[in-house]
């Protein structure tokens, strides 16, 4: 977003003197005009309910026109990405604003891989929760929990440290859904298996036991198709 050639004038009939508002550019999307100063200098609000004209904040990451049925990515339309990406390729794009060539995904992909782990407290942590409770509540106590064990790089103001929780919670998503489905049907939990992919992965985790191998389905596997430089969007 940056600061446009025009700018807009707020004038009032009842003689007050006019304001001038300062108008942005976005890099998708029609104009805005910051307000932010508006009540400072007028002392009044704006009035949008359900912020149908307002941009409440600045986003390098996503573009969203409902209207349209617009979803944009770092500039690509979600079901582009949905079709020629997976999973993974999506998260680099996110936090890179790129999508990975071959090398990077590559070294991501080990990245990602080699912290699916969990502390195995976190087996005693899941035994506080009734066994009926709802996952979410199971999720936002085990995602909240993660700080305690990485309270060495959990800086939000280091880069280095930001980059270094998102990778932890991108890999260990899968494994923290998992134990709390097992949690619930009262199933042993599953550790991670590096050697399989993402999503096969999480289906090992998922639904494997002790009791038989357990082969993942391709179809499942492969329900996001792999993303190929040949078919960039």
């Amino acid at each position: 977003m940056k600061l446009a050639d025009n700018k807009a004038t707020l004038s009032f009939s009842n003689g007050s003197p006019s304001i001038d508002l300062p108008v942005y550019q976005g890099n998708v999307g029609p104009d805005v005009v910051d307000i932010r100063k508006l009540y400072a200098q007028t002392g009044m609000f704006t009035y949008d309910p359900g912020f149908l004209s307002t941009a409440a904040c600045q986003s390098a990451i996503t573009y969203i026109d409902g209207d349209k049925g617009e979803l944009l990515y770092r500039g690509y339309p979600i079901e582009q990405l949905a079709t020629n990406c997976d999973y993974l390729e999506t998260c680099h794009l996110l936090l890179y604003g790129e999508l990975p060539n071959g090398d990077q995904k590559k070294d991501f992909v080990s990245r990602v891989t080699n912290h699916t782990m969990v502390n195995e407290q976190m087996q005693f942590f899941l035994r506080g929760f009734r066994r009926d409770a709802h996952p979410m509540a199971i999720m936002t106590g085990l995602v909240g929990a993660l700080s305690a064990f990485y309270h060495d790089s959990t800086d939000i103001n280091n880069p280095e440290h930001r980059e270094i929780a998102a990778i932890r919670l991108i890999a260990k998503m899968p494994t923290l859904v998992a134990m709390a489905y097992k949690y619930t049907v009262g199933q042993p939990y599953m550790y991670p298996k590096n050697e399989l992919s993402y999503a096969g992965n999480f289906l090992h985790m998922m639904f494997a036991t002790p009791c038989e191998p357990y082969k993942v389905s391709p179809v499942l596997e492969r329900a996001g198709p792999h993303f190929h430089p040949a078919r960039r969007p």
